[in-house]
């Protein structure tokens, strides 16, 4: 087993900041680390990927992953890189929302592990919902100064904002986040806090928090810290978002296909970069696909491996090979049985754009043809008589297989008992939906 995590990391571009001591401790020992992750969702896209193999990579070298899901301090919300204050979300929503988070970590990380340093899922709430307020103030509260909270680049860019400022609630974040750290230093022996390089802040402040709570141990309690650069695109585009909004690892709100499409169509300097953060492949594989890709780069081969390692991580291996079927279907040589194996919301994202046209059912309960279908039931073409001439020039498919003026459509070549995809030569497409 690989020993210097640390090292790992850095040449996969993960190291921003470290506190000093950090990697002499991960190599001295096995080493509890915990990252936070806020339910402000009932899922986590892919901007929380980073955290999660950042978990995974602290397992893989031999130490305790610890996963702590905010049920408090989603309550109050992280000011960190926000300028305006969070919107509080009420107990039913955080409930939702923290059982969500938990199923999807369950997916990369074993909590049921019978390993020495078997993964750790825990919720803050559930040390947080008994702590009163003037418990909180007299144990927490009088160990860190208001100066140093100030210091704060979180605090100091709202605070020195045009805007409403910072409320005492957000303010206060620091401190119950520092006491996560204070917490499971006590009762998990928790030395490290990882995450994303915003978080410098609230994690400098818990490791602060658990030294100066915890004057008794000799030589001084020690606690580290490190941070992960924040995801950026090439071209200054935010990381991790589509035209239609973010991309999630749940596939009922982004589809395998979409997921696997994201990865695909990153740019060179970007799949160059994503591939040794996003996947576990080693340094020379990488290096080989890099040079491989730079001698032939029309053959997208970072892109592809990319789009694969994640695809299969997030999803599974089934799940990979059903969305390059899929991708092949709109660009290789798919049939109907092809396209009939795909679930709606696949077949409606393949076919993003395409012109729609709705008819009714009663309208092929004795079957149609294809005239009717392409001119007067959608206006795909302007008359009956293109149709006649593109059908006589062999020009238009259902379902990607050839018809001719007399083939007549009926229920048993509808997709999923309600499409039709209709195609005129090689690149024009019309989805035909009955209702």
């Amino acid at each position: 087993m690989a020993t210097n995590l640390i090292k790992e990391l850095s040449w996969r571009g993960m190291v921003q900041d470290i506190m000093p001591g950090t990697e002499e401790q991960l190599l001295k020992e096995m080493t509890t680390t915990y990252v936070g992750f806020d339910p402000t969702a009932d899922s986590l896209h892919i901007g929380s990927l980073v955290p999660i193999i950042l978990l995974v990579h602290v397992g893989k070298f031999g130490h305790k992953p610890i996963a702590l899901v905010g049920g408090a301090t989603g309550m109050i919300g992280d000011p960190s890189g926000k300028s305006d204050e969070r919107n509080l979300l009420d107990e039913a929503t955080l409930e939702k929302n923290v059982a969500g988070i938990k199923s999807v970590l369950s997916r990369f990380l074993d909590f049921y592990s019978k390993e020495k340093n078997a993964p750790i899922l825990v919720n803050n709430y559930d040390w947080m919902k008994d702590f009163s307020f003037i418990d909180f103030a007299r144990e927490v509260g009088k160990r860190i100064t208001v100066n140093y909270m100030m210091a704060k680049d979180s605090v100091k860019k709202r605070i020195n904002s045009e805007g409403d400022g910072m409320s005492f609630t957000e303010f206060t974040y620091q401190l119950i986040q520092g006491y996560d750290f204070q917490h499971l230093y006590k009762t998990h022996n928790c030395l490290l806090q990882m995450g994303g390089s915003d978080q410098w802040g609230n994690i400098t402040t818990g490791t602060e928090l658990v030294r100066r709570m915890n004057p008794d141990v000799v030589g001084g309690a020690k606690a580290y810290a490190m941070t992960c650069p924040l995801i950026t695109k090439a071209d200054g585009s935010k990381f991790g978002k589509s035209e239609g909004g973010n991309i999630w690892l749940d596939s009922d709100k982004t589809s395998v296909y979409k997921f696997y499409q994201f990865w695909l169509n990153t740019s060179d300097a970007d799949a160059e970069k994503y591939i040794k953060i996003f996947t576990f492949l080693d340094e020379s594989t990488i290096n080989v696909l890099i040079k491989e890709h730079n001698e032939a780069p029309h053959l997208r081969i970072l892109q592809k491996r990319l789009a694969d390692e994640v695809t299969s991580f997030v999803h599974s291996a089934e799940e990979l090979q059903k969305a390059i079927q899929a991708s092949g279907i709109l660009f290789g040589n798919a049939t109907s049985e092809d396209l009939k194996s795909l679930d709606d919301a696949t077949f409606l994202e393949i076919f993003d754009g395409v012109q729609q046209a709705e008819i009714s059912f009663s309208d092929i309960e004795n079957g149609l043809n294809m005239i009717d279908v392409l001119a007067a039931k959608t206006n795909f073409l302007s008359s009956n008589g293109e149709a006649k001439r593109e059908l006589k020039a062999n020009a238009i498919s259902v379902n990607k297989e050839k018809v001719g003026e007399d083939f007549i459509i009926s229920k048993e070549h509808l997709i999923n008992g309600k499409f039709l995809l209709i195609g005129k030569g090689k690149k024009t497409n019309f989805i035909v939906r009955l209702v």
